[in-house]
């Protein structure tokens, strides 16, 4: 039987108090009503370190739990049903999960607030869409300013080998000992590698101020929920604001080995640097692996090359099975980053000068018929073949790991792409390696393919 607590707990942050309407909103069970959205992620957060990515079975398996917001006149509480005895050690919450708790609380009641219902964010606009991503980040603390750049963003994939993870925490390490931060998805495997890598070496080097930033979204924090080593937790409205935050946040990039996840963000992140008007940006792109890894890196350059040619390609480097290499050209690349910071008059907290199309930035809902009709075609320019191709993983992530997704799959069957012979071959190629690498679901899972290709 699973275990769980009830109990009533003061929020850990900067959030203390809400007005009324707030309160009311959250506790509103209906469609227009926020109560659900806090549910889910207050699950998500209260069951990490759970071993699961399926967020259907995390929300099954407490279909007790509930969250209530209290509001008293000495602040705010939450009032706690059937939540998972995990988070929780002699009857006191972890204060690393009540923190996570109240940045849930915090981001979703701003984002409601302050972006959703106000008339000053356009978000049928590219740059309308930025203003809320960079308001969003600064609402949560996570923009500061003052400092030279050094935050790492680390990708990479939830269902890894141990090797793999061990490689991700030795890069971490290097990067922690040479005073960088890191900024991951919050999830375990990739992303906990190097956050708990960084923190040992920041302890090394006696380095008090280590950030060790997560940035989730709704739809991905139950299956990915927060790892123990995130200290700042941000999450953002959807998966499209969720990438461009990484992308305005980030001095660097480095990608760990992955799925489908870590795919659609090696889209996103190649088709956005291929637009023109980013052509002489600096941003050091790194991605790293054991030497095991070596083919999954070559069969992941190989499909980049194939569909999004060679000029892709040369906005990164593969390095193997060398941690300090990997480190040492961060660093370099950083700098070279700064320099051109200063000279534009950039600021180092968020990459203002950086371009992002709209067809990166609108949020896509993968159901059955917008996944059957994304073009595919290789005779699109690149950075729209690219934005549709991230829309094809992004949905078989949904397909995957969400609840919408799972449950759309096991009504309609799984979804449909069409991509013509060459690109199909390619697509074929790489996912039913992932498949066969266990890195589309944990290992042990009975993993079922949530898609078909259509010539």
């Amino acid at each position: 039987m699973t275990k769980t607590v009830t109990t009533i707990v003061a929020p850990e942050g900067s959030l203390e108090v809400l007005s009324q309407h707030e309160v009311e909103r959250l506790r509103d069970t209906s469609g227009s009503g926020l109560h659900d959205l806090l549910r889910r992620c207050a699950l998500a957060v209260l069951n990490s370190g759970t071993p699961t990515d399926d967020s259907r079975e995390v929300l099954e398996t407490y279909k007790d739990f509930d969250i209530e917001v209290i509001q008293e006149d000495r602040g705010l509480r939450l009032k706690l049903e059937n939540a998972p005895a995990g988070a929780f050690v002699d009857g006191r919450m972890i204060r690393g999960i009540r923190e996570h708790l109240s940045a849930v609380l915090r981001d979703i009641v701003y984002v409601s607030n302050e972006i959703q219902n106000n008339d000053s964010f356009d978000l049928n606009n590219s740059q309308g869409i930025t203003n809320a991503v960079f308001h969003i980040l600064r609402n949560a603390g996570a923009l500061k300013s003052g400092y030279s750049p050094n935050m790492v963003v680390c990708w990479g994939g939830h269902s890894i080998s141990r090797e793999e993870y061990d490689y991700s925490k030795s890069v971490g390490y290097q990067l922690g000992l040479r005073h960088k931060d890191i900024c991951t998805g919050c999830g375990p495997g990739a992303m906990k590698g190097p956050m708990k890598g960084a923190h040992v070496a920041h302890a090394k080097q006696r380095f008090d101020g280590g950030r060790y930033l997560g940035i989730s979204e709704p739809g991905i924090i139950a299956a990915e929920a927060p790892n123990p080593i995130v200290n700042e937790l941000v999450i953002m409205p959807d998966i499209e604001k969720r990438l461009e935050a990484f992308l305005r946040v980030g001095h660097g990039i480095i990608v760990f080995p992955g799925g489908v996840g870590t795919t659609e963000e090696i889209l996103y992140l190649l088709g956005v640097l291929m637009h023109p008007n980013n052509a002489d940006m600096p941003l050091p792109v790194v991605f790293t692996g054991p030497a095991s890894s070596a083919p999954y890196f070559e069969q992941v350059d190989a499909f980049i090359r194939s569909t999004l040619g060679p000029q892709a390609a040369n906005r990164y480097q593969i390095i193997i099975d060398d941690p300090v290499a990997v480190a040492m050209a961060m660093c370099h690349g950083i700098d070279r980053l700064t320099l051109f910071r200063r000279d534009n008059d950039d600021a180092f907290y968020f990459n203002w000068r950086l371009t992002v199309p709209l067809e990166f930035q609108q949020p896509f809902n993968p159901t059955h018929d917008a996944m059957a009709g994304l073009n595919l075609g290789l005779e699109q320019p690149v950075h729209e073949l690219a934005a549709n191709l991230r829309r094809a993983f992004s949905g078989i992530v949904a397909g995957n790991v969400k609840e919408q997704g799972i449950r759309a799959i096991e009504e309609h069957g799984p979804y449909q792409l069409h991509a013509p012979g060459e690109l199909m071959r390619q697509l074929d190629s790489l996912l039913k390696a992932f498949v066969t690498q266990h890195r589309m679901k944990l290992p042990g899972s009975n993993y079922q393919p949530c898609y078909e290709l259509v010539g």
